[in-house]
């Protein structure tokens, strides 16, 4: 499954990166993402990691799962894309986050996001749970970059 999205907002792109670069700080503008917290290097990690639940619910149906994600490329202030790096030998669906900041005029930058996971954890309705979801972090994004 893959998923692209993108909006407009109101700020420099700096600004703005400073939101997609940090898994950190998802959970404030992103409810999918209800609790993301940094983890512990590993030899090999290419990045930062972090800790990241994702949560979707579907009606009174909601499901949880918790992936270690990496930072495997970080081009402040335009790109930054995440990847799902485990480290208990088992084999994982990947799980890929790539957030791209480019000017719109002086003052303004656009962001694009594409999520690429190549598991059934969720079923067919994830693609619509997202694009949901999405619609409505826009606001609460452009709260803070705008705030």
């Amino acid at each position: 499954m893959d998923v692209d999205v993108d909006m407009e907002a109101p700020c420099p792109p700096a600004v703005l990166f400073a939101w997609v670069e940090d898994l950190a700080r998802y959970p404030r503008w992103l409810d999918l993402v209800p609790r993301a917290e940094a983890s512990a290097p590993v030899d090999g990690d290419p990045g930062p990691a972090w800790l990241v639940d994702l949560r979707a619910r579907l009606g009174p149906l909601a499901r949880s799962k918790r992936l270690r994600m990496v930072r495997t490329v970080h081009e402040a202030p335009r790109l930054a894309r995440f990847e799902r790096l485990e480290h208990d030998g088992r084999q994982h669906s990947a799980w890929v986050l790539q957030a791209g900041v480019e000017p719109v005029g002086e003052d303004a930058s656009r962001l694009t996001m594409h999520l690429h996971y190549s598991g059934s954890l969720f079923g067919p309705v994830l693609e619509r749970v997202l694009h949901d979801e999405v619609a409505r972090s826009r606001a609460r994004l452009l709260a803070l970059v705008s705030g």
